[in-house]
């Protein structure tokens, strides 16, 4: 299942990720993609505040990882921008992340492809006029509910 959504500004940005948080149900693997610049990292601020953090969302750029453990809900964020081969991955024990309980958010995941496990979802954001245009593709059972839910959430309201 494909969905097209449409965000106009940080704060419309920062919304539907809050709408992703809750359709996501604090699980899962997504894949955050687009050129730079498009709010990939807007939209993950997002996803992370409104499952409970308080604190500053930082980028993960240099790092490649900043973890959230917000209450029951363990979050990663990846950046892979700055990955110069997805075997790095294996280093850092990126499997161990991807336990079926946790909600990893992975932009620039095609840096380490062959490494990464299927994505549930696929956000690709993309400009359009003022704003931004979000496909959502779920790639899984889990990935296509969280389709339904969201849609089901911008229709109601």
């Amino acid at each position: 299942m494909k969905l097209e959504l449409h965000a106009v500004g940080e704060d419309a940005m920062t919304s539907l990720g809050g709408d992703i948080a809750r359709a996501l149900e604090g699980r899962g693997i997504v894949y955050l993609e687009g050129d730079l610049g498009m709010g990939k990292t807007t939209l993950s601020r997002g996803i992370i505040r409104a499952l409970g953090q308080q604190g500053p969302v930082k980028s993960p750029t240099y790092t490649l990882v900043e973890p959230y453990e917000l209450g029951e809900v363990n979050v990663y964020h990846f950046d892979l921008y700055r990955l110069a081969n997805p075997e790095e991955l294996e280093f850092l024990g990126v499997r161990d992340y991807f336990d079926g309980n946790n909600l990893c958010l992975i932009e620039w995941p095609a840096k380490g492809q062959g490494v990464l496990p299927t994505a549930d979802l696929t956000i690709t954001i993309g400009a359009e006029g003022e704003g931004r245009r979000l496909t959502l593709a779920g790639q899984t059972t889990h990935g296509e509910l969280t389709c339904r839910r969201i849609q089901q959430m911008r229709s109601e309201g």
